[in-house]
């Protein structure tokens, strides 16, 4: 039995935070019934690239959901909604504070009616503060909290707020406040701050300013780019080496492979002369010649994959990372892979997004 077999979650979510924080709830068992707005429901449907009827990313972040199409300021459809609020386990929505208060759907309202429902808001900066009603995005999270100068400014190629600090704080929260809920019977209102919970991803930064004064610079930090240990070094190809021998004892074998004499060297004294032997170095030779070299060495160190290639990497396929599927119309690709361990998991195998169902008629039983 999975874990969250037999529970109900609403999820109001649109787009990227709210609506992979419910896919893993789906995943580990709850069954997960997306109210979208009509009469195109998520706008996500709409992006590009396409995938059958549907978009790759709703098909990705939805697959094994239910939908259905309600306006929330029809008073017809709220009725029809009704039902399912006096039951759920869980609400998640990702709406600026304010306004599911307006559609008469706040917690303290769905209360009164369902004292154990779990109402989880996911917002950028929290439902209070001065800030709160701010628009904004990833890039502007991420820049918010620091975390942009700890490199040379770029844009980050992944989205850390959305998902490190949407969507696993509020899988986390649901799944602790349902079972705080088992001991006391009532439910609880959480709020999700995206740019609140992307400082713990900066904890040695935070040590470093607050313990012993010495406030990171951009891209001069240990693991930012500051020590030879911890680096990305071109090779002859164009492409890059990723090498984090951090340990004496891998740093004095890597040195070796290399053809530099680690005793030699003062990489604490003169990090950037360091760097350069090292890069001249990684330099003299294509990316596979140092694939073959690195190969069952222990010394932290490989090239950098593309995403196609990390696909295809044996230990990836091993492990079954890629093993689901989602299908739209005939097409089939591989699914998200999952945080939620096999064996609590519901189902795996492939499944499909929703299609957007109208509201008429009897709802859900």
């Amino acid at each position: 039995m999975s874990p969250l077999q037999g529970m109900l979650v609403l999820d109001f979510t649109t787009l990227l935070p709210g609506p992979l924080a419910t896919l893993w709830m789906r995943q580990a068992g709850a069954r997960v019934i997306k109210v979208e707005r009509p009469p195109i429901g998520d706008e996500m449907r709409e992006y590009e690239p396409r995938f059958g009827t549907t978009s790759v990313n709703f098909a990705l972040l939805n697959a094994g959901k239910e939908s259905v199409a309600l306006d929330l300021r029809s008073d017809a459809d709220r009725a029809q909604l009704e039902p399912l609020l006096q039951r759920a386990d869980v609400l998640v929505e990702q709406f600026r504070p304010g306004v599911m208060a307006r559609l008469g759907l706040d917690y303290l309202r769905l209360r009164a009616v369902n004292p154990r429902l779990v109402y989880c808001s996911i917002t950028g900066y929290g439902q209070h503060g001065p800030k709160s009603g701010v628009a904004a995005h990833d890039l502007n999270y991420v820049a918010e909290a620091g975390m942009l100068s700890l490199v040379e400014p770029t844009v980050p190629g992944v989205l850390v707020a959305d998902i490190g600090g949407g969507s696993y704080p509020a899988l986390a929260n649901v799944l602790l406040a349902l079972l705080q809920r088992e001991r006391t019977g009532e439910g609880i209102w959480l709020d999700i701050a995206m740019s609140d919970n992307l400082f713990p991803w900066m904890y040695w930064a935070l040590g470093n300013g607050l313990g012993a004064d010495r406030w990171p610079t951009p891209s001069a930090e240990l693991v930012t780019g500051g020590s030879p240990r911890y680096n990305l070094y071109r090779a002859a190809d164009g492409r890059y080496v990723a090498a984090a021998p951090l340990e004496d004892r891998f740093w004095t074998r890597f040195c070796e492979l290399i053809g530099l004499d680690a005793s030699r060297i003062d990489d604490v004294g003169d990090p950037q002369g360091t760097r350069t032997l090292v890069a001249a170095c990684i330099a003299a030779r294509p990316s596979a010649s140092w694939r073959a070299t690195f190969e069952g060495q222990d010394v932290c160190c490989n090239v950098v994959n593309t995403l196609e290639e990390a696909l295809a990497e044996p230990h990836f396929r091993a492990r079954g990372v890629f093993s689901d599927s989602v299908r739209v119309d005939g097409h089939v690709m591989p699914a998200l892979p999952s945080p939620i361990s096999p064996d609590l998991r519901s189902d795996g195998g492939e499944l499909a997004p929703p299609a957007l169902r109208s509201s008429k008629g009897q709802l859900y039983e």
